[in-house]
């Protein structure tokens, strides 16, 4: 496998520019189609703690309700500007194998270690993560999550039967490889039409979980909304920000040990373009002086 490159700090500026400028057009499309969506994960951190990216974070997230992210799906098939920009999907690109999308910039590069080898469309992206209900029985969650598990090997068996350190491993993730992604999204997607029908009290993002959400959020998380600073402009994050930040970081106001300051892009390759922070600045004003 190839090294990771080390970005510069130039580097990292031109990286967040981009991103921000993907982190717009989610917006604008959002605004337009009147679909909810919040800044996720250490974006929404940044917002909250420091009114823009933390200061040694090189990533973007954004994160929709399930039947909210369908509806960007839908949206983006009309109104995103497929000059610049690439929403991936296991529906847009027939190689790609994850739960969630990515809104990738064109003319750009980003090839994640471990990945190389993958046929997917890639390039410069933010996360559009999906989440989904949780079943209240508990019965009924532990199958689902069960499921769900599996379908998460499967999807990952393509890296691992390279990237896994014991040849027994290798071997398993080998054999999960061979079975036809386009067959578990199918699964995949049935179950969660039949959970999406429940409304229950949880969320949860089964696709991409974390130690701290593998039960779930409180669904009423998603239901209001408010405005963030983030890079100079503002952007829709929960109104319930406190709470939700609180499951994933706990005390999230104070800052992690230095050595724990760190990226998390782990690209072998690079493309990157020049994007114009006043430019940036204009386009969001234009899209909301009304």
């Amino acid at each position: 496998m190839s090294d990771i490159v080390k970005l510069s700090e130039e580097e990292i500026k031109k990286l967040r520019l981009i991103e921000l400028e993907m982190l717009i057009e989610v917006d604008r499309i959002c605004e337009k189609n009147g679909i909810s969506y919040s800044l996720d994960g250490g974006t929404l951190l940044g917002a909250v703690r420091h009114q823009g990216f933390i200061p040694w974070d090189d990533d973007l997230d954004v994160t929709f309700k399930h039947e909210e992210y369908e509806k960007f799906f839908v949206a983006c098939q009309k109104d995103l500007d497929t000059s610049r920009f690439f929403f991936q999907d296991f529906r847009t690109d027939k190689n790609y194998r994850w739960g969630y999308g990515k809104l990738r910039r064109l003319d750009t590069e980003y090839i994640k270690k471990g990945q190389e080898h993958l046929k997917q469309k890639t390039g410069v992206c933010i996360d559009v993560f999906d989440y989904q209900y949780l079943p209240d029985d508990v019965k009924e969650k532990k199958h689902y999550q069960r499921k769900m598990f599996c379908i998460r090997k499967i999807a990952y068996s393509s890296i691992g039967k390279y990237a896994e350190n014991t040849l027994f491993m290798r071997l398993w993730y080998t054999i999960l490889s061979i079975i036809p992604m386009q067959i578990i999204h199918k699964i995949r997607m049935k179950e969660l039409a039949k959970n999406n029908k429940i409304n229950s009290a949880k969320l949860s993002n089964e696709m991409f979980p974390t130690a701290r959400t593998k039960n779930g959020v409180d669904s009423t998380i998603y239901d209001e909304y408010c405005k963030l600073e983030f890079e100079g402009m503002k952007f829709n994050c929960f109104k319930k920000y406190d709470e939700y930040l609180k499951i994933l970081y706990g005390d999230y106001m104070t800052l992690p040990p230095i050595e724990k300051r760190q990226g998390v892009m782990d690209g072998v390759e690079y493309e990157l373009i020049d994007v114009d922070y006043e430019e940036l600045l204009n386009q969001y004003q234009a899209m909301h002086e009304n």
